[in-house]
């Protein structure tokens, strides 16, 4: 069994040295070493274990051959898209130390107290750039659409049926909490929405992410790309704006491998920006707001109609035709159908 372990482990090895990018060999690495060592003291399961261990180096190696689903599953993994990374990522705003103690819903039980939603949590999501699915709304925060109207004692409901028992509104609260956290793409790190020093954030007192300060997103970025090269200036337009041939910017020193840049990009989709500002309001007093938006460089459903994706649309004018074109093609193809 050691002899197989030893095999397996160099196997795993070997094909991390192939992956792409230093980060995603340097988190592989780490994961195949605790991976083979959680198998050593376990006689019972190392069966399934191992197993679980042979699936990742199958995956590893359809990635390293040129497998998408494969390559987008180990990013997943590496980003904290799914997996432990993203339980970690996510754990810090799952509560709200500076919230105000809600009163539990069982007067005697202490454990009934509702769950708290973060301000970083409330932004993820309502927002429709950090969710997998169709983002909540501030309403169902505050009462969830699966807790039956009962739960209000002043409802219709509630008069003919009774009051909905403690016991449930508890328990479909949290379970309703669970399962729409467990929805959320987390990101990597903190933005300051204001220009400032990198250690703005410390000052503000402000919690940062799990990632903060690491590079890693600047990384993805690196890779990623611009999604379109800018166009290059024509002699005519050149000389009207009295720029010589040889004062030409340097053009973006793109990564050779367009394959590689093109999954870089949809994981940029899948990784959301969260942006914390100080905002005033008319009264003078000020509050933290948070706002999730994606990368320029991102490549996702959700920005199908962005400025962003199209460097040629110099209006908001020309994007709403864009969109009426799109949507008139897609009606005569579905009557065709």
């Amino acid at each position: 069994m050691a002899t197989t372990l030893v095999s397996l482990y160099r196997a795993y090895l070997r094909q991390i040295r192939r992956l792409p990018q230093p980060y995603l060999r340097q988190f592989f690495r780490i994961k195949a070493f605790d991976d083979v060592r959680a198998l050593l003291p376990h006689e019972g399961v190392r069966r399934s274990k191992m197993k679980r261990v042979t699936q990742d180096l199958r995956k590893i190696k359809a990635a390293n051959d040129g497998n998408t689903k494969a390559f987008e599953h180990i990013l997943d993994v590496a980003y904290g898209r799914k997996g432990k990374l993203k339980w970690e990522l996510m754990k810090p705003i799952l509560s709200d130390p500076n919230a105000q103690v809600s009163p539990p819903i069982i007067p005697t039980v202490e454990k009934s107290r509702p769950p708290v939603y973060s301000p970083e949590m409330k932004a993820l999501l309502l927002s429709n750039y950090s969710r997998k699915t169709k983002p909540l709304s501030a309403k169902s925060l505050a009462f969830p659409p699966i807790l039956p109207l009962r739960a209000e004692p002043s409802s219709e409901d509630a008069r003919m049926l009774g009051p909905l028992s403690k016991r449930r509104e508890v328990n479909i609260r949290w379970r309703y909490f669970t399962r729409e956290w467990q929805k959320v793409l987390p990101p990597l790190q903190l933005v300051h929405g204001e220009e400032g020093p990198q250690d703005s954030l410390s000052q503000a007192s402000v919690r940062t992410m799990g990632m903060q300060g690491s590079g890693v997103f600047e990384d993805v970025q690196a890779v990623a790309g611009p999604l379109a090269a800018p166009r290059p200036l024509t002699r005519k337009e050149r000389l009207g704006m009295d720029i010589r041939n040889d004062c030409n910017p340097p053009p973006h020193r793109r990564h050779p491998s367009r394959w590689l840049r093109r999954r870089y990009q949809e994981l940029l989709g899948r990784l959301p920006v969260l942006t914390y500002s100080r905002t005033k309001c008319q009264k003078g007093k000020s509050f933290d707001k948070y706002s999730v938006s994606l990368s320029l460089n991102a490549l996702a459903p959700s920005l199908r109609f962005d400025p962003s994706q199209f460097p040629e649309v110099e209006s908001a004018s020309d994007l709403e035709w864009l969109k009426l074109g799109s949507g008139k093609d897609a009606k005569g193809n579905a009557l065709k159908g």
